[in-house]
């Protein structure tokens, strides 16, 4: 968020602008991103990838695999935007980092990157900005030790796990069978990496399911990888070692949590009938989808293929009359960041949507139970906070009316509140004003053009 804290706030008000129409691609997933480029990096051979999410986290990611032997290059853009060319090194044969590794913000890259050096003969020092050398490294570095691996904090550290680190790995590294204490895909997959260049089979026990790209990602270049689930829900997760990766040719998925604002829209929006393109349907990812199917939603999936291991289709989404729900609280795991934006569907939905079980969203980039609370109030929703929920009555798709002359709603400097307010404001009689759009740059920097480009379709000709 520094960038947004820096400059003169941006505010905007969002209003009608006729039926969404037309097909659009929102920007790739980015657990997939980081995963494309560490596999790609071991497998022998090259890999393709188009629709990367080129945001600073990847780029990170990018830098360290280049830094240990991979050549890693981006093309002119094609037909499908740019493609990212990885030559990868094979599995063992990373190479020793000449400097110090930057991770920068990203906690994803570092703790799946320490995995990786762990179970090879190298030593690497991970380095990262002021708010990540606050993040706490111990939940991988209790397995990776396990499995031999040598961690010391640099003369200049912040101590207690935290980054600056130097790694010494060790091959062969000892296979663990590690039962994880807390739920955490970035140590799931931090042991599984390891694991990759360890003789034997190497085990992780996941009492409380988490996203599963890296196991999907992992089968997908040729790992022998198995997933037993017992009946209370337990995963194992069994990895065999020494493993060779094939390259792949990859098309990262649209991320479902940027698709879930213009799935929104376009149902609340009369006469939109509009596709979103390659969108990622993981199911530990996109249960927003089936919840708003639940209420009436027509959205269709064309063309459900696998990509990577992946789930993808396009979704054909048109304008519906939704009806409120009581939202099971046992989705929000898979769509904990879309709550903000059903909260919005549910706004002009017809009777009663009653959502429980979202503490986890009060400890967000904001309070977004009570910022979005405040914010549908302002635009003349009905809406009743309760402690790990709210209660919305909906309007039975009559517009919003809008924020009052004046007045905006406040974001809090949170991309997700602002986005999902936009979307109220196509959806309401006089528009709703936002306090400030410069957070939606840190997730999705294209949200308003590809918001006036989808509004512009149908005038455009374009159906």
């Amino acid at each position: 968020m520094h960038s947004a804290a820096t400059s003169a706030p941006r505010p905007r008000r969002f209003t009608a602008a006729g039926p969404l129409t037309g097909r659009i691609r929102v920007p790739g997933d980015k657990s997939i991103s980081h995963r494309s480029i560490m596999l790609g990096a071991l497998a022998v051979g090259r890999t393709r990838v188009t629709g990367l999410l080129e945001g600073e986290d990847v780029m990170s990611t990018a830098a360290a695999m280049r830094a240990m032997g991979a050549s890693i290059e981006r093309l002119p853009d094609g037909a499908s935007g740019p493609e990212w060319v990885i030559d990868g090194v094979g599995v063992g044969s990373l190479l020793q980092p000449k400097q110090a590794l930057d991770m920068g913000n990203s906690g994803t890259s570092t703790r799946l990157l320490m995995g990786l050096v762990a179970s090879h003969a190298i030593t690497a020092t991970f380095i990262g900005d002021a708010s990540l050398s606050k993040r706490p490294m111990g939940r991988v570095i209790e397995p990776l030790s396990q499995m031999g691996a040598d961690f010391t904090a640099a003369p200049s550290g912040n101590g207690g796990g935290r980054l600056p680190l130097t790694l010494r790995g060790i091959a062969p590294a000892v296979p663990i069978s590690y039962r994880l204490p807390v739920a955490s895909a970035q140590v799931k997959s931090a042991v599984l990496l390891a694991g990759l260049n360890t003789p034997g089979i190497t085990t992780v026990i996941e009492p409380v399911p988490t996203r599963d790209h890296s196991e999907r990602m992992l089968k997908g270049f040729g790992a022998q990888l198995s997933v037993d689930v017992a009946p209370d829900g337990t995963r194992t997760i069994q990895l065999v070692g020494e493993a060779e990766l094939r390259p792949q040719t990859i098309e990262v998925p649209g991320d479902p949590s940027s698709a879930a604002f213009f799935v929104v829209a376009a149902l609340l929006v009369p006469g939109s009938d509009l596709v979103i393109e390659n969108v990622g349907l993981n199911p530990t990812r996109a249960a927003l989808f089936g919840v708003l199917r639940d209420m009436g939603g027509q959205i269709e999936e064309l063309d459900r293929r696998n990509v990577g291991g992946e789930p993808v289709a396009d979704l054909r989404v048109r304008h519906s009359a939704l009806t409120g729900i009581a939202v099971d609280p046992a989705v929000v795991p898979s769509m904990v960041d879309e709550f903000p934006v059903l909260f919005v569907a549910a706004a002009l939905a017809s009777g009663r949507t009653l959502t429980t079980g979202l503490e986890e969203l009060r400890v967000k980039e904001s309070d977004r139970i009570a910022v979005m609370r405040a914010a549908l109030e302002l635009a003349g929703a009905t809406v009743t906070e309760t402690a790990d929920g709210l209660i919305i009555d909906g309007t039975g798709a009559e517009p919003l009316p809008g924020t009052p002359e004046g007045a905006a709603v406040s974001t809090h400097l949170d991309h997700r509140i602002a986005m999902s307010m936009a979307v109220a404001g196509l959806a309401s009689r006089s528009g709703v004003e936002v306090d400030d759009t410069r957070p939606i740059a840190t997730s999705f920097p294209v949200f308003e053009a590809l918001l006036a480009r989808a509004s512009r379709a149908e005038a455009d000709g374009a159906a």
